[in-house]
């Protein structure tokens, strides 16, 4: 058998498109117990604002009844809902907040 009466196969090759995990926005519900005050902190503990701005997303949840604290992949998303009801909880606060798709 010589060289010439092989027959090499190409590999056919697929190029897979990867794409990006969907994000997800969490929001902040307004409530009439919890205090504008432990709202800002939250923000600032859970969420990484910073003072000026987790007072004004305090007050747009006051006014508007709900605002987007952050948006994060999916499992980032639900930890910060997760540390968000927790300090809520533990502080007596019925705060609710959940995850929207982007």
């Amino acid at each position: 058998m010589t060289t010439e009466d092989t027959v090499l196969e190409k590999k056919k090759t697929t190029a897979r498109q990867l794409k990006e995990p969907p994000k997800y926005k969490v929001i902040v519900l307004n409530d009439n117990h919890t205090p504008v005050e432990f709202v800002v902190v939250m923000l600032v503990n859970v969420f990484n604002h910073d003072q000026a701005s987790a007072l004004e997303l305090t007050l747009k949840i006051h006014n508007e009844g709900s605002a987007v604290a952050g948006v994060y992949s999916h499992e980032i998303a639900e930890q910060k809902i997760l540390d968000g009801t927790n300090m809520a909880r533990a502080n007596g606060f019925p705060l609710v907040l959940k995850a929207e798709q982007a």
